[in-house]
C-alpha cells in the first residue's frame, strides 16, 4: 500500500506532458481517461507540441491542450522568448496541483518548479538524469528491465501515485469529429466508397528505415486489387513520404484512391474507421487504426512490438527471423536500409490480410 498517495481530494486541477511525436502522444489517451474516471472533479489540461495537438483535442476527458510550437526557434530569440513567456503566464493561470511528466524532456522538471506544483510525478532516468531532475519532482516511478508496451509504461505513472487503472479505462481514444467524418463520407462517395468496402493502406513512415520495400507494397497493392479488393493510400505531406508513395504506385498496374498527402490527423482517422482492414508499418497512423478498432496489419523491424505493436485491437504482426531484432537502428549498420523488413515476402503480408477479412 503506498504511503505517500497525494491528497487527491486537494487536486482540482491536472496537465499531462507528452512532448513527443504524434504516435506516442496518441498511446498517452489512456491516462487522461484514467485520471477523469478516479478524479471526477478534477480539470485535465494536456501539453504536447503544437503539431499533435490533434491527437487530444475532442478527448471528452480533457479541458484544454495548450501547445509548445517547435517553429518558435525559427522566429529569433526574442520571438520565441515571448512565446515561451506567454505560455508559462498561461499555465501559472490554471495553478495546477498535479504535473505528470511522460517524457525524460527538461522542460516537466522546470515547469514543476517554475509552477510550484505540489504534487508531480515523473520517469526515474538512472545515470541520465541525476540530482537535480529526482529533486523536481514529489514521486518517481521505474520501469522494468523487461519489454512492456508503451501504454503501460504510460499508466505506470498513475501507478506510482495510487491510481490503478481498471482494464476498461486502457482503451486508446482519438475522436475524429463531425467536419472530419463528413469530409472523408464526401471523398470516399467521390470514389464510389462507402465505407468497410475498402483497405488503408499506408506504406510509409516518418523514419524511412522502417519501410517495407517499394516493390513489394506494389505488388500487394496488385495482388489485392486483382482480388477484387479497393485500395485507399495515404501518407504525411512531406517531400520524402510523397515521394515514396510515388515510385509504389507508379508500378501498380491498376488505379488505386490515392489521398496521400491531402488528409489531416482527425480526417485520416475518420478515413481508416471506415476501412475493413489497415495495412501499414509501425507509424502514429497504425495507431490510429488500432484507436478506431479498425483491424491492422504491420510489419516490424528495427522497432520493437513489444512496446509499440497495436494496442487493444484484432491484428496481425509481421516480423522475420532475424536474431538482431529489434535493434533499433536507422537501418542495418546505419544504412537506412532495414533487411529485417525489406525480407519479408509478399505472400506472408497478403495471407495476413485474408486473415482478417475473414473474421
Amino acid at each position: 500500500m503506498l504511503t505517500d498517495a497525494p491528497d487527491f481530494s486537494a487536486v482540482r486541477r491536472v496537465l499531462v506532458m507528452k512532448l513527443r511525436h504524434h504516435g506516442d502522444v496518441l498511446l498517452t489517451s489512456p491516462v487522461f481517461s484514467a485520471l477523469k474516471n478516479h478524479l471526477p472533479h478534477a480539470e485535465i489540461d494536456a501539453l504536447v507540441y503544437h503539431e499533435t495537438r490533434e491527437m487530444l483535442t475532442l478527448h471528452p476527458a480533457i479541458d484544454n491542450v495548450f501547445t509548445v510550437d517547435r517553429g518558435w526557434k525559427r522566429r529569433g530569440v526574442l520571438q520565441q522568448l515571448s512565446a515561451e513567456v506567454k505560455l508559462l503566464r498561461t499555465l501559472r493561470a490554471r495553478r495546477y496541483d498535479l504535473l505528470i511528466h511522460l517524457t525524460e524532456h527538461p522542460r516537466g522538471a522546470w515547469l514543476r518548479r517554475l509552477l510550484g506544483v505540489r504534487y508531480s510525478v515523473a520517469r526515474m532516468f538512472a545515470g541520465r538524469r541525476g540530482a537535480w531532475w529526482r529533486s523536481s519532482f514529489s514521486h518517481l516511478y521505474p520501469l522494468p528491465a523487461t519489454p512492456r508496451h508503451t501504454v503501460e509504461c504510460h499508466l505506470d505513472a498513475l501507478r506510482r501515485i495510487g491510481i490503478y487503472p481498471r482494464d476498461d479505462e486502457r482503451a486508446l481514444v482519438l475522436v475524429p469529429g463531425a467536419e472530419a467524418e463528413n469530409f472523408i463520407g464526401a471523398m470516399l462517395a467521390s470514389h464510389g466508397l462507402r465505407g468497410k468496402d475498402f483497405i488503408h493502406f499506408h506504406p510509409t513512415s516518418r523514419w524511412l528505415f522502417k519501410c517495407w520495400e517499394d516493390e513489394k507494397c506494389s505488388a500487394l497493392i496488385d495482388r489485392l486489387q486483382a482480388a477484387g479488393e479497393r485500395v485507399v493510400v495515404t501518407a504525411a505531406p512531406t517531400t520524402a513520404e510523397h515521394d515514396r508513395v510515388r515510385r509504389i504506385l507508379n508500378k501498380v498496374k491498376s488505379p488505386v484512391v490515392d489521398v496521400s498527402g491531402q488528409l489531416n490527423l482527425k480526417q485520416l482517422a475518420a478515413l481508416t474507421r471506415r476501412a475493413k482492414c489497415f495495412v501499414g508499418v509501425d507509424s502514429a497512423p497504425m495507431h490510429i487504426a488500432a484507436a478506431m478498432q479498425t483491424p491492422v496489419v504491420v510489419l516490424f523491424g528495427p522497432s520493437g512490438e513489444m512496446g509499440w505493436g497495436p494496442w487493444q485491437v484484432v491484428q496481425r504482426v509481421i516480423t522475420s527471423r532475424h536474431t538482431c531484432r529489434p535493434c533499433g537502428l536507422d537501418g542495418c549498420g546505419g544504412g537506412k536500409v532495414s533487411e529485417c523488413l525489406t525480407s519479408i515476402p509478399v505472400e506472408r503480408v497478403l495471407g495476413a490480410v485474408n486473415e482478417l477479412l475473414a473474421i
